[in-house]
C-alpha cells in the first residue's frame, strides 16, 4: 500500500488545483522532518489533520477503524503562510543539493516545489488548509 501525503484547502472549491501526488514526501517524511527541524521551522506532520470525509476514505481503505469516526478531534486548519514557511525553506535547501535526501531527492524537491505554488495561492486568498495522507 503507497502512501501520499496530499493537500487539502479549506471550503468547497479553493477556484485553483491543489493536486500533489506527495508520495515521494510521504516515503522520505522522517528525513524531510529531520531536515525541517535542521532548518528551525515546523516539520510538515505538524500541518496534518483529519476531517471526517478524510476518515472516512481512510476507513473505507482498511487503514483505520470505523470507531475512530465517532472519536475523531475537530479538524485543524492552518494559515497558507506557515506551510509556506516550512515548504520554502525545505526548497532552498534542496535546490542547493537534493540528494541530500538520497536517489528520489529530486522527487521530493519536485512535489515540494507543488506544495509551494498550492500554498502560496492558498495563503493569497486567505484560505487555510492542513496536510492529509492517504493509503493506497
Amino acid at each position: 500500500m503507497a502512501a501520499s501525503m496530499y493537500i487539502v484547502v479549506e471550503g468547497e472549491d479553493p477556484e485553483f488545483d491543489i493536486f500533489v501526488n506527495g508520495r515521494a514526501l510521504a516515503r522520505h517524511e522522517a528525513a524531510v522532518e529531520r531536515l525541517a527541524l535542521d532548518l528551525g521551522v515546523k516539520p510538515l506532520l505538524e500541518f496534518f489533520s483529519a476531517d471526517e470525509h478524510s476518515m472516512a476514505l481512510l476507513i473505507e481503505e482498511g487503514a483505520g477503524n470505523p470507531d475512530l469516526l465517532r472519536r475523531l478531534p475537530p479538524t485543524q486548519w492552518y494559515p497558507g503562510e506557515d506551510g509556506l514557511r516550512t515548504v520554502s525553506a525545505l526548497v532552498l535547501t534542496l535546490q542547493e543539493d537534493p540528494y541530500q535526501l538520497g536517489s528520489e531527492g529530486a522527487m521530493v524537491l519536485r512535489e515540494l516545489l507543488e506544495y509551494q505554488t498550492v500554498l502560496r495561492k492558498t495563503a493569497e486568498r486567505g484560505l487555510r488548509w492542513h496536510l492529509a495522507v492517504s493509503w493506497r
